[in-house]
């Protein structure tokens, strides 16, 4: 039997109830430009493309493109919130392999691709990818997440 949060009363994810094929919850985020500034100001990442109108254009894009480190934090969060506070995220890859532009809904998406017990710790191996509105991946990625037993929480 599984124990439950006492705040929350959802059982905590366990490397028990894990199995290869699993998918995510998919988190579906909605950009616009305000949040590309904001971004900006709080990574400290200034570079025109995001914020202004012009530059994007010079440059041969239809607006602002969206952050690369922004999407990596969506997936990031997409991850860690499917594993919840007992987990660790171990490693987090990605690949920018194509550009998404704000007020345009993009969708993180993963799947439980491998799992295995290494030196006594339960490791969950994940695929996942940003999906544009047309259903391109345009940042593939995959992330390695260490669970607890149900015996440990």
């Amino acid at each position: 039997m599984a124990i439950t949060n006492s705040k929350t009363g959802i059982s905590p994810l366990v490397f028990e109830d894990v199995a290869v094929g699993d998918e995510l919850p998919e988190l579906v985020k909605n950009p616009d430009t305000r949040q590309l500034v904001m971004y900006a100001g709080a990574s400290q990442d200034f570079v025109a493309i995001h914020y202004d109108q012009n530059v994007a254009r010079e440059a041969g894009h239809p607006k602002v493109i969206i952050h690369g480190a922004l999407k990596s934090a969506w997936l990031g969060e997409l991850v860690t919130g499917w594993m919840g506070p007992d987990g660790r995220l171990l490693e987090l890859d990605v690949s920018y392999r194509a550009i998404d532009f704000p007020d345009t809904p993009v969708t993180c998406i993963g799947k439980v691709t491998e799992t295995r017990i290494e030196d006594g710790i339960g490791v969950v191996e994940i695929e996942m990818g940003l999906r544009n509105a047309e259903g391109l991946i345009t940042t593939p990625g995959r992330a390695l997440v260490s669970l607890p037993f149900r015996a440990d929480t």
